[in-house]
């Protein structure tokens, strides 16, 4: 389990913690021990497919999604994996964020829906 507290650039309260859970298949964002944010996934051989992000109703609006996006696209890259983004908020997220272009590896179709509003 890989695990991140308080210390992301976009980390920008105090009570947030980030880490992956591999039993559950999915990235968490925790505020103050609560769970807010997840973004599941299914690990292929050399890569990490994004398949949902939620962000639970009252933590919405907060930008933590985006926190948790930077964290596991980063954890992803810092595994030597590339990145599956069929997940529609993953790949709005690769689109507006520079630096993860050579890591990803686009599905031929494109992300079902909109990406989950914060």
């Amino acid at each position: 389990m890989t695990e991140q507290t308080d210390s992301l650039a976009d980390s920008f309260r105090a009570g947030v913690t980030t880490v992956r859970n591999d039993q559950f298949h999915r990235y968490e964002l925790r505020v103050d021990g609560e769970l807010a944010v997840i973004a599941q996934f299914i690990n292929r051989p050399g890569h990490i497919d994004f398949t949902h992000t939620e962000t639970k109703p009252q933590f919405k609006g907060q930008g933590l999604a985006k926190v948790l996006a930077h964290f596991a696209l980063d954890d992803v890259v810092a595994s030597g994996k590339r990145i599956i983004p069929h997940c529609p908020y993953i790949a709005a997220y690769l689109q507006k964020h520079e630096g993860y272009e050579l890591d990803v590896d686009w599905p031929a179709e494109k992300p079902v829906g909109e990406p989950d509003n914060e």
